[in-house]
C-alpha cells in the first residue's frame, strides 16, 4: 500500500482542525479538556471517519498520544478477538446515525485488553440536518461476568485484584468500536475464554449518560457563539438536503477531485465535497457546502461553457468541458470537468457529480489512465455508492 506523502498528512491534519475550528469556537478545546471523561470525537464527512478529538483520559486509559491518535480511524484500537458483532452494531448505528451502547473489549497501546461501556452519539448541525460529529464516551467496567453467572468482583486478592479488579486497565486501550483480546488470567498470560462477557452496571450506565450529556452542552454553548449551533437532535428544516453518515463515509473512499449536487434543492447546491476538490479549490469545506457551482467562475469563464453545462443538466445527460475555474486565493486553473447524472436505485436522478482535474497537473496520470478513464472510474464509483445506500433506504433520498 502506498504511504501517504508529507503533503497529504498535513492537509489532512488541516481539514480535522478546521472540523472543530468552522463549527466551534476557539476555546472548545480546553473547555473539553476540562473533562476527565473518557471520550473522542469523530467528523464522518473526513475521507477515513477520523478521530478529530481525544480527551486526556482517554490518552491515559489507552496509552497513546494524541499524536498517534487523531487522525486515526476508531479500527486502531481493535484486536484479533474483537468482537464482530459488536463493531457491526456501532456501523449499522452509524449508518442509521443514531445512539448506541455495548459493551466492548478493546487495546492499549502495549497490547493489553480492557473492557469498556461504549456510548455514541451524532451531534448534528441545526441549520442544515447534517451529522457534523460522533461523540464516543468510553466508561472502564468495575466488574467482569463469567458465562457461568460467577461474578469476579474487584475486591479479590493476589493476581485476581491485580486482572479483575483494575478494569480501567481493561477498559478503554485502543479500540473506540471493538472487542478484544482476553484477560491474563495467571502468571503464564493465559488468556480469558473467548465466550466470556463484560456487562456494565447500571452506575457506570449513568455515568456513560451524563459524559455525554455534558459534551454535548459545551459543544452546543461554543457551536452558539459563533452562530452555527449544534444539536443533538437532528432538526429538519424545509428544502434543506443532507448526505447521511453512511455515505459521507463512502463518498470519502474516493481520492479524486469531485463534488456531489443536489438538483432537488433551490440552486442546485453541492451537498458533498471530496478532500481532493478543497485541496485543488483551496476552500474549507464549510464555504463549499450549500453553494452552488458558480462560485468557481470568474471574470474569464466563458459563459457560452457556463449554458452547455446548465443544457447538459436540463437534458438530465453526462458532459465534458474545459473551463477556467478560480481557486480560493483568486489564481486560476484550466478545469477538465465532466458532469454526470447520478441515479438511485429506483432509477431517479438523486445527484448529479462534477469531477475537477487540472489540466497539466503533475501525477495525475501516474495509474496509466487517460483523464476520461480517470474521471469515468470516480463517477462509476459515485453511482455504486449512491445507489448501494439507496437500497438500504438513505434518509436523504428516501
Amino acid at each position: 500500500m502506498e504511504e501517504p506523502s508529507p503533503s497529504s498528512s498535513t492537509t489532512q491534519l488541516g481539514l480535522i482542525e478546521q472540523s472543530f475550528n468552522s463549527r466551534y469556537s476557539l476555546w472548545v478545546r480546553e473547555a473539553l479538556d476540562e473533562f476527565t471523561d473518557n471520550f473522542t470525537i469523530t467528523d464522518p464527512c473526513i475521507s477515513g471517519h477520523p478521530i478529530v478529538f481525544a480527551s486526556r483520559g482517554f490518552l491515559k486509559m489507552t496509552g497513546y498520544s494524541k499524536q498517534e491518535v487523531i487522525g486515526k480511524n476508531g479500527r486502531i484500537f481493535q484486536g484479533p478477538k474483537t468482537n464482530r458483532r459488536s463493531v457491526m452494531e456501532i456501523r449499522e448505528a452509524i449508518r442509521e446515525e443514531r445512539k448506541v451502547q455495548v459493551n466492548l473489549l478493546n487495546y492499549r497501546k502495549d497490547g493489553t485488553p480492557f473492557w469498556m461501556l461504549f456510548h455514541m452519539t451524532p451531534v448534528f448541525g441545526k441549520e442544515d440536518g447534517r451529522v457534523i460529529h460522533f461523540v464516543a464516551v468510553q466508561v472502564p467496567i468495575s466488574r467482569k461476568q463469567r458465562r457461568n453467572g460467577v461474578g469476579l468482583s474487584e475486591d479479590g486478592s493476589g493476581l485476581r485484584e491485580m486482572v479483575f479488579g483494575s478494569c480501567r486497565r481493561e477498559v478503554c486501550s485502543d479500540s473506540l468500536v471493538d472487542l478484544g483480546r482476553g484477560l491474563l488470567l495467571d502468571s503464564n498470560t493465559r488468556e480469558l475464554e473467548s465466550d466470556e462477557h463484560c456487562e456494565a452496571s447500571d452506575l457506570e450506565k449513568r455515568r456513560a449518560a451524563t459524559a455525554i450529556d455534558n459534551i454535548l452542552s459545551v459543544l452546543t454553548h461554543y457551536s452558539e457563539s459563533i452562530d452555527r449551533l449544534v444539536c443533538e437532535k437532528r432538526c429538519c428544516l424545509p428544502g434543506v438536503g443532507f448526505l447521511s453518515s453512511s455515505l459521507n463515509i463512502s463518498l470519502g473512499r474516493i481520492k479524486q477531485s469531485f463534488v456531489l449536487t443536489d438538483p432537488h434543492l433551490p440552486d442546485m447546491p453541492i451537498v458533498y465535497a471530496s478532500d481532493a476538490f478543497l485541496r485543488l479549490t483551496g476552500y474549507d469545506r464549510h464555504e463549499v457546502l450549500g453553494c452552488n457551482c458558480r462560485f468557481l467562475s470568474g471574470v474569464e469563464t466563458d459563459s457560452s461553457t457556463l449554458h452547455r453545462i446548465k443544457e447538459s443538466i436540463q437534458s438530465e445527460r453526462a458532459c465534458t468541458v474545459r473551463i477556467l475555474n478560480y481557486r480560493k486565493d483568486k489564481s486560476s486553473f484550466w478545469n477538465l470537468l465532466h458532469i454526470s447524472p447520478v441515479r438511485n436505485a429506483s432509477g431517479k436522478i438523486a445527484y448529479f457529480v462534477g469531477v475537477q482535474m487540472e489540466e497539466g497537473c503533475k501525477n495525475q496520470d501516474r495509474l496509466g489512465l487517460s483523464p476520461e478513464m480517470r474521471q469515468l472510474s470516480a463517477v462509476g464509483a459515485v453511482k455504486v455508492a449512491v445507489r448501494s445506500l439507496s437500497m438500504g433506504a438513505n434518509p436523504s433520498k428516501s
